[in-house]
């Protein structure tokens, strides 16, 4: 096999150097890259194209995360559920200096006035004090719900855009950052019933019902309608119920919504319902108080919906009811 290092190479061009990098100057075939050996070389005849390629991780190894956060050099990704995004810097509380030694009574006292300045000048305005308040609402609630990172970032996205677009005059910041965190939720196929959002936040139900109306319509959020699929799961959980019962309610879902039954309903309530049939056609007999508790849906939705859903169950041919 032949070495052939570019840099021995004449100069050809700024054309040529990017054509041989994926080309071979030989015989025309595709470059392959070796990561064992630091090589590129040719897949058809073997000419080595390059044998200095340069490495642009770090030079250091880490075996496990907490080794890698006390390596890195870089600081943290920007991130949407922080008012300034995560780009100033930050005073830490901890009274240490840079050995892990305690600092003096009089480095603590000034070191306690620096933090104090800066918390003043990192939220130095009514706008930003704004963005702090509601985004650590968000965080709040979203940890209490257990959703995921993903959906918090997409909740302070949408806040974000809200208050851009001027939608908060005459709604309280709490009330538009639930919203924010109920869609976000429902973009992420994570979806949160409002009765679940209205437990963890400080506003009631029904303002984040109309919050949620209305960020949705002004900042044209698609958002499809929920699968009552995605709740069955979790009332099965809290209700303790067989996974036959769970795979039977899916079952009378998915005809449900073959049928277009499911349009228009609410999709707890679906789910309370189907779960609540399925029981009874798998003889665990549920009664409708314990499903409606569980699901934080009425008795008489239960009662309705359900009836629905084994008549549409009993039509498809070869469907036991």
């Amino acid at each position: 096999m032949v070495e052939n290092n570019l840099r021995d190479r004449p100069e050809e061009g700024s054309e040529f150097e990017m054509q041989s990098q994926t080309v071979c100057p030989e015989c025309g075939g595709s470059i392959g890259y070796d990561e064992e050996h630091g090589e590129s070389s040719c897949e058809n005849c073997g000419l080595i194209v390059d044998a200095e390629e340069i490495d642009h991780g770090p030079e250091w190894r880490a075996f496990h995360s907490d080794e890698r956060d006390s390596k890195s050099r870089v600081g943290a990704p920007t991130s949407e559920l922080k008012h300034d995004r995560g780009l100033s810097t930050t005073i830490g509380w901890q009274d240490k200096d840079a050995y892990g030694r305690s600092i003096s009574a009089k480095k603590r006292s000034q070191l306690h006035r620096l933090r104090t300045w800066d918390e003043r000048f990192r939220t130095k305005d009514s706008h930003e004090r704004n963005l702090k308040q509601a985004l650590g609402e968000i965080e709040r609630m979203a940890s209490a719900l257990g959703l995921p990172k993903p959906v918090r970032e997409t909740a302070g996205a949408l806040y974000r855009r809200a208050v851009k677009e001027n939608l908060l005059p005459g709604r309280s910041i709490e009330g538009v950052a639930s919203a924010s965190l109920y869609a976000a939720a429902r973009q992420h196929n994570s979806p949160r019933s409002l009765y679940e959002v209205a437990t963890v936040s400080r506003v009631e139900k029904l303002r984040i019902q109309r919050a949620y109306r209305y960020l949705s319509q002004e900042l044209s959020l698609e958002i499809k309608p929920t699968d009552p699929n995605q709740f069955v799961r979790q009332f099965a959980s809290a209700l303790d119920v067989s996974e036959e019962a769970e795979r039977v309610s899916h079952e009378l879902l998915e005809v449900a919504k073959e049928q277009g039954a499911h349009s228009g309903k609410s999709p707890t309530g679906l789910a309370a319902a189907a779960l609540y049939a399925a029981t009874h056609l798998t003889n665990e007999q549920l009664t409708q108080e314990t499903v409606g508790n569980a699901a934080n849906v009425s008795q008489i939705t239960i009662r309705n919906r359900y009836q629905e859903l084994l008549d549409i169950y009993a039509t498809q041919e070869d469907t036991p009811v």
